[in-house]
Parts: structure tokens; C-alpha cells; sequence
């Protein structure tokens, strides 16, 4: 395997499943990468939706994003995996999706006051309260 190539190698699990790795390890750009990807083989493994639904979902949102122009270099494939996670979640029951879009604008108000290299944390004034 080339150096710059990605591959896939078992982290262990007798599942099939696999992490995206390279030599230094799993690969993601961002931790809240690594969380998304995370929670999605939690919420199967807890049996809140299969694969077959988890790659429908995912492959529903690459597909809108696609057209309305997402170049589909990749720098944007978790946001496609936490869209995703959002409309199964929204639709099993777990939240609704004016909770999730309530957090989620809460998450980017924490964001925009957080100066960086400090950890974000949510106060309740970011919920708009």
C-alpha cells in the first residue's frame, strides 16, 4: 500500500466493520468526525435502525447534496453521515427535528463565542432561552 493511499483495517471487532485508517491511525478530519462516525455503529449496534436503513439514509443525503452542488470531494462526507443521523433519529422517535435543529443552532452559537483552542461548552443563553 502506497503511503498517501487510505485502507481499511480492522480495529478488532468481529462485526465486519471496519474504521477508515491509515498508518497513524483512524482518519478523520475533525473529532466531531470521529464522534458521528461513532454514534451511527452505536445506534446500530443498539438495534435503532439496520444497515440497510443506515445506507439508504446515507446514501439518500450524499445524493441531494450532490444535486444541489456539493463537489463531492469528500471534505464534506461526514456532514452527509450526520444528516443522515439526524432523519433516522428524527424518524425512530428518539428526538424530533426541531429538538435536533434547536441543538444544532445552539452548537454554532457556542461556537461563534468560543474563542479557539478553548473546548466549546453550552450555556443556556446559546438555546435561545
Amino acid at each position: 500500500m502506497d503511503s498517501g493511499a487510505r485502507s481499511l483495517r480492522s480495529l478488532g471487532r468481529d462485526d465486519g466493520l471496519d474504521v477508515p485508517r491509515d498508518e497513524d491511525g483512524p482518519v478523520f478530519r475533525e473529532p466531531w468526525e470521529a464522534q458521528a462516525f461513532a454514534l451511527a455503529l452505536s445506534l446500530h449496534e443498539r438495534g435503532v435502525f439496520s444497515w440497510q436503513e443506515w445506507t439508504a439514509a446515507l446514501g439518500e443525503e450524499i445524493k441531494k447534496a450532490q444535486a444541489a452542488g456539493d463537489p463531492d470531494t469528500g471534505e464534506t462526507y461526514y456532514h452527509h453521515w450526520l444528516a443522515a443521523l439526524e432523519r433516522l433519529v428524527a424518524a425512530k422517535g428518539l428526538a424530533d427535528a426541531q429538538s435536533l435543529a434547536r441543538t444544532r443552532d445552539a452548537w454554532q452559537r457556542a461556537c461563534e463565542r468560543t474563542p479557539h483552542g478553548i473546548p466549546i461548552a453550552l450555556q443556556p443563553e446559546d438555546f435561545g432561552e
